[in-house]
């Protein structure tokens, strides 16, 4: 590792909250004569590219800071760098650097903008400072609850990639998501929300954190949903309940676990094929009082895809025909060759087409992609 990245390394630690961008350019300054440095953020729509301190937002599609954004690698081009601020699969944007006048530059400046979306991740509960900064237009209350639930947009390991998105993002109510690894399973929750606003984020809150809670104390799915069922039940004795797909899949066999809690829709892509998984459907959770709920198992096969899909995306209507009728089972396909973060927006994009404008229900889609069983 050369003296600039581990001086960068150095800065990135040491720098408060909300200067990290301002000690980066001032190294870059000292040590290459790059003056100008821009941090672009990735927005909550996955639709723009929005620059922390100064310049105008990057929405076009086949600019380089896309290109660098989408295959995740830099790109050079007229004396400026594009480099991937990501770590773990999580994309959070893309770092502009000018000028360069040494191509062979690249790899250094590659490895520090890793170092700085790791330092990003690390201050972002601290500071709102890159958080605002990533909004196109404000967030509702209820879409600012949702997003503080989640675990991220992306996760890579060998033996899988995982990527969510939300929409409306801006004002998205009780769709959501959840999911965590432990290098032996993934599980992951894919919740179609109840309600309206900020009361329809209270009761996911309420989900999500049961669901954890069961889940960190190492019990089973089935008795992860059945917890998460009497906590909701406790607090609204049926009135309100949830419809939840909840999936663990051990990392060393690929064997899939699934409960449909009155589910959002599971769809396996194999060798070109879609197939919507065959499930049992059970109670949402929160629905009756003692719920019992019982494992499904499929066993995946390596480049198995799979999409956790809400109602959002399958009754959206256009010209009085359903996308779920008519236009998933193509775009699902289509997904084929892109990575899940890629696959999730291309398809929220196509639905956003077909319905010719902005949602008017919640949606969310989950898509995992299962390598194979890790060494």
């Amino acid at each position: 590792m050369s003296e600039p990245v581990e001086q960068a390394r150095t800065v990135l630690t040491t720098a408060p909250a909300d200067l990290l961008l301002s000690r980066i350019r001032a190294l870059l300054d000292q040590e290459y004569g790059i003056a100008d440095v821009e941090l672009l953020q990735v927005d909550y729509r996955l639709a723009a590219l929005l620059p922390l301190t100064s310049g105008e937002a990057v929405s076009e599609p086949g600019h380089p800071a896309w290109r660098c954004f989408d295959h995740q690698s830099p790109v050079y081009v007229d004396s400026t760098a594009y480099l991937p601020v990501s770590m773990r699969g999580e994309r959070r944007g893309v770092l502009r650097v000018h000028p360069v006048t040494n191509e062979g530059l690249l790899a250094d400046l590659a490895e520090i903008g890793t170092a700085l979306a790791h330092e990003l991740t690390a201050v972002d509960a601290g500071t709102d400072v890159y958080r605002t900064a990533r909004r196109a237009r404000r967030l509702t209350l209820a879409a600012e609850m949702q997003w503080e639930l989640l675990p991220g947009r992306s996760r890579i390991r060998p033996s899988f990639s995982l990527a969510g998105q939300l929409e409306p993002a801006y004002a998205v109510r009780g769709d959501s998501f959840d999911w965590s690894d432990d290098g032996d399973r993934v599980w992951t929750a894919t919740i179609n929300g109840m309600g309206a606003g900020v009361a329809a984020s209270m009761l996911t809150t309420l989900a999500t954190c049961a669901l954890r809670n069961a889940r960190r104390a190492g019990i089973s799915l089935a008795d992860q949903a059945a917890l998460a069922d009497q906590a909701i039940y406790a607090l609204h004795r049926g009135e309100q309940y949830l419809a939840t797909l909840l999936l663990e899949v051990d990392l060393h066999s690929g064997l899939l676990t699934a409960v449909d809690a009155g589910s959002p829709r599971l769809v396996l892509l194999r060798d070109g094929e879609v197939s919507v998984q065959p499930l049992e459907a059970q109670f949402p959770l929160g629905m009756f009082e003692g719920s019992h709920y019982r494992e499904q198992h499929i066993q995946l096969q390596p480049a198995d895809r799979l999409f956790m899909i809400s109602d959002g995306v399958l009754d959206a209507t256009g010209q009085d025909v359903r996308y779920g009728e008519s236009a998933l089972d193509r775009m699902l396909r289509r997904t084929a060759p892109m990575s899940p973060l890629d696959a999730v927006r291309s398809l929220l994009g196509d639905l956003r087409a077909f319905v010719a404008g902005d949602l008017t229900d919640d949606a969310v889609v989950v898509c995992l992609d299962w390598y194979g069983p890790q060494p």
